[in-house]
């Protein structure tokens, strides 16, 4: 799931993908990705792809936060956390270094 989530992103064009392999230093979630979109309409563009990706496969998510103007969105699928940031709220939170422990499996630069 985590990887279609990333494939998802990717294809809307998404900044800096990250795959993050929790399950060492987490114990609410297994993978976490992270992004980034320039604009309010990418944001919102690549939250819809990943949905609708998967809501074909019958995956709903468990819990959404965030708004479009707030510059986040948290998509939370249980074993996967997806956040997608606009530039400068990611850089001011920078879950990356957060969860710097975690191992990274996929960066898209």
């Amino acid at each position: 799931m985590a990887r279609r989530v990333v494939e998802a992103a990717s294809d809307k064009q998404a900044i800096d993908i990250v795959l993050l392999d929790a399950r060492g230093v987490c114990s609410f979630a297994d993978y976490f990705v992270i992004c980034t979109g320039d604009s309010e309409r990418q944001i919102k563009t690549i939250y819809e792809e990943i949905e609708h990706i998967l809501k074909k496969e019958g995956v709903l998510p468990h819990h959404r936060e965030g708004t479009i103007d707030s510059g986040w969105f948290l998509l939370d699928f249980g074993d996967v956390i997806v956040h997608i940031f606009a530039p400068a709220e990611r850089e001011y939170y920078q879950l990356d270094e957060l969860w710097s422990q975690a191992v990274p499996v996929v960066r898209i630069q």
